[in-house]
Order: C-alpha cells, then structure tokens, then sequence
C-alpha cells in the first residue's frame, strides 16, 4: 500500500469512528464467552428458587450448540440460570428462545439476568400461565426444555411433541428413571419412554435431565387422558 493510499485508510477509519450514525459493532464470539462465562462464575453458587445445577446447564448448553439447534422452547424460566446457558448456546447457532414462568417476581429477576449477561436480543421472556400458552405456540421447535409444575409435564409434552421437529430434542428436569412418586415425573417418564419415535436417555449426572430425540414423526397421535389441573396455584419446579 502507498503512503497516499494508507493516509486515506486513516482518514475514513477516523471518519467513522467520529460518526454518531455509525451502529455499534456486534459483540464476537469470544466477547460473548469471556462475558457469559464471567456472569456465571460471579453466580455460582447463588441460584435459588429452583434453577438447574451447572452440570444441567451444560448439558442443555452442549445439546443446542452440537445439534445447531435454533427454535428452543422453555417452560419454567425460574430466575434464568438454565436460560442463560440455552440462550448462550443459541447466539453462537442464530437462535432464539422462547420461555415462560407465571411468577411475576422470578419472571423481571431473570430479564434483568439475561439483560446483564448481554443475552436478552435471543430471548423472548413471556409471563404467562404455560397450561394455556403453550398449546397456544405455533412452533416448530427443534429444542424444549421443560421445568415447571411436575405433575403437568406429561401435558406439556402431548402440547408440544407435534411441534418437535424431526431431529429435535425435548429435555425435562428432576427425571429419574423408575420413579413413581405421585405429583412428581414417574408418570411422565413412562409416558415419554413409551413413545416409539422417541429415543430416550436420562443423564443422572446433576437433577436428572431426561433427554429424547425425535427420530421420525408417529403413525398416529398419542395422548394421554385429559387430567384436572391438581394443583390450583400451579407453583413451578
């Protein structure tokens, strides 16, 4: 390059650094790691109301990053701390969440949250009652991630399965395989492992992450009898 031409250069970088038109340039990769990265090591430790152990977080963080996954769906947002890693995961593959609570309190600490970490562009934090919302959601999805009222996770997953697509993965919190206490997810695992198109692991590693990936669309639906709502107040986790 001549001198002329590395003047010029100069010239228009300082241009555009003094323009208050020009928009910001977008936060890279690496930004975003050493910033999420840094939120959560501030945070250990101090997640309550029911949040996901790290090792859950990183499991749902690995799911979405290694299958490029970019339609996620969580039910149950707490105070964000399982969003955050699914969220981190979608802003390297291009996508977006979707993710509910019906408490007014845990739902502004975790938009607060995910505004800190610099993750709240990919997240669509809606405050509602997922009995109703949910069936409501048009989908596709090709992630879900369920963490709510126990006792309703057999109803959110006929809800959302039909909008899984083939690929997808759907994920549930404090599963244990054999399991059947009642009002907890002993009916749901029987149900979920019964679903032939389904391909169901549990990992045990933290507080018992079901994990199931739809092999193929079913010859036919399957749904579970119509139950009442058990539970009036409809408490999460």
């Amino acid at each position: 390059m001549t001198r002329s031409a590395a003047l010029l250069v100069a010239i228009l970088r300082v241009g555009l650094a003094l323009d208050g038109n020009t928009t910001q340039a977008p936060v890279t990769r690496t930004d975003l790691d050493a910033r999420v990265s840094r939120f959560l090591e501030q945070r250990r430790g101090t997640w309550r109301d029911m949040n996901v152990p790290d090792a859950d977080g990183r499991q749902l963080h690995e799911i979405v990053l290694k299958n490029g996954y970019k339609q996620a769906l969580e039910i149950g947002t707490s105070t964000g701390h399982s969003g955050v890693w699914i969220a981190w995961a979608l802003a390297k593959t291009g996508g977006r969440l979707i993710t509910i609570d019906i408490d007014e309190g845990r739902h502004r600490e975790a938009v607060r949250n995910f505004k800190e970490v610099g993750l709240d562009a990919v997240i669509d934090a809606r405050l509602a009652d997922a009995h109703d919302l949910v069936p409501q959601l048009a989908g596709p999805f090709d992630f879900v991630f369920i963490d709510a009222d126990k006792d309703w996770y057999t109803n959110y997953a006929t809800a959302v399965i039909p909008k899984l697509r083939v690929g997808g993965c759907l994920t549930a919190h404090n599963v244990y395989p054999g399991r059947r206490l009642r009002g907890m997810t002993g009916d749901f695992y029987g149900y979920i492992t019964s679903l032939p198109f389904l391909d169901t692991t549990v990992n045990t590693a933290g507080g018992g992450l079901s994990i199931s990936y739809k092999r193929r669309e079913p010859q036919e639906a399957s749904a579970p009898s119509s139950r009442r709502r058990s539970n009036p107040s409809r408490a999460w986790r």
